[in-house]
């Protein structure tokens, strides 16, 4: 087995077929959140610019100033009054997907947050691609980060999707390592970093356990929010949510082992408190930036979940 195929077969490391095989699931999610496109280019869907583009809108009666090429003959001839004919132009949405891959990701009872977050963002990356948008990312690991300019293009969504891979196995090889360093990204800071790459109307996803969350983030995804439509998905794990039965278990990090007595009412009560008074505030973040949000448990199928978010049958 080459060093290539270990790394595919690992339980840890995202793997790229599996990343790759998500854009024929994702060609159901066609309906994300909807917002008034600014890019001026080619793109599949509709603004409130009018002009002479891609969709005809509707046949009015001429005005002084409109172009001749666009008279409707037949309504013209129909009711003797000159009638022109009015088309909506395509604007560009692009989409861009910031990825979570820090320490606190490493993290799971059945799969990693790490995995499910990775398979999240290809999924929207290929959606976007599908879309005839322009997709692309930023990933954020441990103390660096990569960026892939949105394209229109599969070599630059092939580009991202190589980078969660290579992000997750940065996270391996940092949790398994006796020498780790310090993190050189709180979740404020990757919002901050964030909003230099953001293009104007682009569709922003955000996908993180948010474990850092709090007021300091609030004044950056404010400035996110304005550059277009702000989406947060929420990766968690069950164990986080409510911790397991009464017992004592075993718990590892990559390097120490300790072990957790859950039959402590007060340390379930704590932990359980923490939980959801991040839930709360990111919600109350989302209801506040008008931002989408969807929540991830690491037992859910990904392409499940975001159908039901994004999927064809989703009314308007």
């Amino acid at each position: 087995m080459t060093s290539s195929d270990s790394v595919e077969a690992h339980p840890a490391i995202a793997s790229l077929q599996e990343m790759i095989r998500l854009r024929y699931g994702a060609r159901d999610l066609t309906s994300f959140p909807k917002i008034q496109a600014r890019q001026i280019l080619s793109g599949g869907h509709r603004s409130r610019f009018r002009g002479r583009g891609m969709d005809f809108d509707q046949v009015r009666i001429y005005q002084p100033g409109d172009d001749i090429r666009s008279i409707d003959w037949r309504v013209t001839a129909r009711t003797q009054v000159p009638h022109t004919k009015v088309f909506t132009e395509e604007r560009e949405r692009p989409i861009l997907v910031i990825t979570d891959l820090r320490g606190s990701m490493f993290f799971g009872s059945q799969q990693l947050k790490s995995i499910i977050a990775c398979q999240v963002s290809a999924a929207l990356a290929w959606a976007g691609l599908n879309a005839n948008d322009r997709a692309g990312g930023i990933i954020f690991g441990q103390q660096k980060q990569i960026e892939v300019k949105p394209r229109r293009s599969h070599h630059s969504v092939l580009q991202f999707i190589h980078g969660l891979q290579d992000y997750s196995a940065d996270l391996l090889s940092v949790q398994s390592s006796n020498n780790k360093s310090p993190e050189n990204y709180s979740l404020a800071k990757i919002f901050e970093e964030s909003r230099r790459f953001t293009l104007p109307g682009s569709t922003i996803f955000i996908v993180s356990d948010f474990v850092d969350l709090n007021k300091d983030c609030e004044r950056h995804l404010f400035e996110l929010s304005r550059h277009g439509n702000l989406n947060f998905c929420h990766i968690y794990d069950p164990i986080e949510k409510q911790l397991p039965p009464p017992s004592t278990y075993a718990v590892f990090d990559g390097t120490n082992q300790a072990l957790l007595d859950t039959s402590k009412g007060d340390i379930r009560t704590r932990f359980e408190n923490s939980f959801n008074s991040r839930e709360l505030l990111l919600k109350q973040m989302s209801e506040k930036l008008s931002a989408g949000l969807i929540s991830f448990e690491t037992t859910n199928n990904v392409m499940n979940v975001l159908r039901r978010a994004y999927g064809k049958k989703r009314s308007s």
